[in-house]
This record gives structure tokens, C-alpha cells and sequence, in this order.
């Protein structure tokens, strides 16, 4: 799977243009993903020295991107002197998605077990209906 993945607000808490502290678990988690063989391509706003501060900040944390800000990393710019900036990913893992960012143990369950954020809450309110009732006392009104 080829997922494009946020930096700021995703992989770090928003300080841009500094680069703030890691958000729990986002690089041991990226890490997973890379070994179980997905394609991670670092999205951001970031341009320029920015950017490179992003990837080299990634690069001390074991993490190395398929890509970044493109497609594939052999794509060049075309004649505009630009790169499409809509990217043709699976997935993206962004803090300014509907609903936010949930935890990193969530999004790594979710890709692995290939469910969506419907299929996990179905999942979950079926669990939460099966749970026993609770006990009523005699004294309880």
C-alpha cells in the first residue's frame, strides 16, 4: 500500500515552522509500516530548507520516506516547474482529517487489518452491545 503521511500535526505537534516534539508512538509506527513493506511518502507543506529539516528530523529517527512531496522518488518536474500535487496514494494520514488523528496504535490496527474508521466503530459499538449488563442492587433505584 502507498500511504502519504502528514508532518506537522502527524508525525510531530504543530510548532512549523519549528519542528515540535515527536506525537507518541508516530515514528515506531511508521518504522512498522515500512517493514511490513508499504510505501510511505512524507506530505507537507513544507518546502525548501523546511522540508529538508522535516526529512533529515525523520532520518535521525530511523525513518527514510519512499518519497517526498511526489509520487514516486524518480518523479522529476514537469514543463510548469512543478510536481502534481495530487498525489496517487491509498491512504492518507493527516491530523486535518474529519473526525482528527486517532492514536498511532489505531491507524497501524486499521492498515493492518485493512478496516476503515466505519468498520472499526461497528467493531467497537458491537463489542460495547455484547458486554453483560450491569448488576442491579436491591438498594438501587
Amino acid at each position: 500500500m502507498t500511504i502519504a503521511i502528514d508532518f506537522d500535526g502527524t508525525i510531530v505537534e504543530h510548532k512549523y515552522p519549528k519542528i515540535g516534539s515527536e506525537i507518541p508512538f508516530a515514528t515506531d509506527t511508521l518504522k512498522m509500516l515500512i517493514k511490513d513493506g508499504h510505501r510511505l511518502i512524507l506530505w507537507s507543506v513544507r518546502e525548501g530548507e523546511l522540508l529538508q529539516e522535516a526529512v533529515e528530523w525523520c532520518h535521525t529517527k530511523g525513518v527514510d520516506f519512499w518519497a517526498v512531496n511526489k509520487d514516486y522518488p524518480e518523479e522529476e518536474k514537469d514543463k510548469n516547474n512543478h510536481f502534481s500535487r495530487k498525489l496517487k496514494v491509498d491512504m492518507f494520514i493527516d491530523d486535518r482529517n474529519l473526525g482528527g488523528l486517532p492514536d498511532w496504535g489505531t491507524i497501524y490496527q486499521m492498515i493492518t487489518n485493512h478496516e476503515t474508521w466505519e468498520t472499526l466503530n461497528y467493531r467497537h459499538l458491537s463489542l460495547e452491545e455484547h458486554k453483560a449488563p450491569k448488576k442491579k442492587h436491591w438498594w438501587s433505584f
